[in-house]
């Protein structure tokens, strides 16, 4: 006679079908941001000036600022899944809403530091620069756009009631990648 299993496969499971589902998409992404790094660094190291003489300087230091921001979010995504693990609901919830904020200045910021540098004249048609400039800082930003919706949906049902587990950990793994990736894009886009 064979044993039954009374233990549900859900419980067996590492991770949820979400969060493997995200964690392809996110290797995905990551492939296309190493594209676009490499084709930066490629053009750059062919050009006698780089950036050229004639377009603006990018603000470093508001960046750099910027940039401490969004890793806070990223850290306040974590305290926040820790209290929602742990039943803090409220805390949870308060916690996801601060890293939403967070999120949100990061690219409102963005979004000042580019309409500076338009004016500047940096604009996706100036040079080479510029247009690499646009496309992956851009890049970055519609991710982080994206995420901000997510965070917010996922919010929003934390405040219901109605969040669940897998929806917070597959939104936050792609938190993650929007977080981690972006000191990357940074040191390359903005230092090197």
């Amino acid at each position: 006679m064979q044993e039954t299993q009374t233990e549900t496969p859900e419980k067996n499971k590492i991770a949820s079908n979400g969060v493997i589902a995200m964690m392809m998409f996110v290797g995905c992404e990551i492939m296309y941001f190493l594209a676009l790094v490499s084709a930066y660094l490629i053009v750059s190291q062919g050009q006698l000036k780089w950036p050229p003489p004639d377009q603006p300087r990018l603000p470093v230091g508001l960046t750099a600022f910027n940039t401490v921001v969004l890793m806070v979010s990223g850290l306040l995504m974590y305290m926040s899944n820790k209290q929602f693990k742990a039943g803090a609901k409220k805390k949870a919830t308060n916690l996801l809403f601060l890293s939403v904020l967070a999120a949100t200045f990061f690219v409102c910021i963005q979004g000042y530091e580019w309409i500076s540098l338009i004016y500047s004249g940096l604009t996706m048609f100036s040079s080479s620069y510029g247009s690499f400039f646009y496309l992956v800082v851009g890049s970055h930003a519609v991710h982080a756009f994206i995420a901000i919706i997510v965070m917010f949906v996922i919010f929003f049902k934390m405040k219901n009631g109605t969040a669940s587990a897998v929806a917070f950990n597959t939104s936050q793994v792609f938190w993650y990648f929007v977080v981690g990736i972006w000191p990357i894009l940074y040191v390359t886009v903005y230092l090197i």
